[in-house]
């Protein structure tokens, strides 16, 4: 049941996203072709995540994909961004998400089956 319902969820965003990814590149500014690849890895982990039949594992990979791809949103604010706020935010939130991706990396190569 979980399997499909997570599968379910998977089939139903994937038009939207793809509609999305279906832009050209050349259409794009590079700081857009770099936010659009982000999600794509997101999107491909976090699904593969939630195809893990325990629900610990699950949890773990689908946030570890949400925050690594949180650190590239906050790596291209710094690399693209001006506004002195948005880039302390980014600052903070590299430091404080790459303790919880060492933590749970961690914790899955333990408990991974």
């Amino acid at each position: 049941m979980k399997t499909t319902a997570a599968l379910l969820l998977a089939c139903m965003a994937a038009p939207a996203f793809a509609a999305e990814m279906s832009h050209s590149n050349s259409d794009m500014t590079p700081m857009q072709h770099e936010y659009m690849m982000s999600m794509e890895t997101m999107q491909k982990s976090m699904h593969e995540g939630g195809m893990e039949t325990d629900a610990d594992v699950a949890f773990a990979k689908g946030m570890l994909a949400h925050h690594k791809a949180a650190l590239d949103m906050a790596r291209i604010e710094l690399k693209y961004g001006k506004d002195a706020e948005m880039r302390k935010l980014a600052d903070d939130i590299i430091k404080a998400q790459q303790a919880e991706i060492d933590q749970m990396e961690t914790w899955v190569k333990k408990h991974q089956k």
